[in-house]
């Protein structure tokens, strides 16, 4: 059977078009991930981020969950009462 690893690596190679979406991909997961898990280290609620951020809560749990791309300025208004900062990097 093959990994998960392993067949998004594959893809990325055989299919050059899907490669660029895979990474964009990769990345918003590596950012909703540190918001969750600085989230969950400070033990604020989704509820709880939201009220803070004058969001609606399906919004965090959204966003958490993967089912949407939250626009930058979302993630502004959630990173910053987390003690987080966005940084771009040359890569």
């Amino acid at each position: 059977m093959i990994k998960w690893n392993e067949y998004i690596n594959d893809a990325k190679e055989d299919c050059p078009w899907l490669k660029e979406d895979i990474e964009q991909a990769e990345v918003w997961a590596a950012l909703i991930t540190q918001i969750i898990k600085r989230r969950e280290e400070l033990g604020i609620s989704q509820r709880e981020l939201a009220q803070i951020c004058e969001l609606p809560q399906s919004s965090i749990a959204r966003m958490e969950a993967f089912t949407n791309i939250p626009k930058v300025s979302t993630v502004m208004k959630v990173i910053k009462p987390l003690g987080l900062k966005l940084q771009l990097v040359n890569t």
